[in-house]
C-alpha cells in the first residue's frame, strides 16, 4: 500500500492546491482522514484494508480537486 498511499497524499496536494479547502472542503477531511487511518492500519500491518483506504482518499481528493476546479473557473467567469 505505500505507492497508494504516496497516490493519494499527492492528489491531497493537488487538491490543497486547487483550493479544495474553500470549495470541498468535507470532501479534503474525508480524503486526509482516510489516509491517517491507512497510515494506521499499515503500522498494524493490516495492509489490504490500508491500501483500500489510501485509494478512497486519493479518489475523494481527486474529486475535491474537481469540485474546487470548477468552483473556482465559476467565480473567475463573474
Amino acid at each position: 500500500p505505500l505507492q497508494e498511499m504516496s497516490d493519494a497524499r499527492q492528489a491531497i496536494r493537488a487538491a490543497e492546491r486547487a483550493g479544495a479547502q474553500q470549495y470541498a472542503p468535507e470532501l479534503l477531511g474525508e480524503a486526509k482522514a482516510l489516509v491517517e487511518t491507512a497510515r494506521q492500519d499499515m503500522h498494524k500491518g493490516e495492509y489490504r484494508t490500508a491500501r483500500e483506504q489510501a485509494e478512497q482518499a486519493r479518489e475523494k481528493a481527486v474529486e475535491a480537486r474537481r469540485l474546487a476546479e470548477v468552483a473556482a473557473a465559476g467565480a473567475g467567469s463573474r
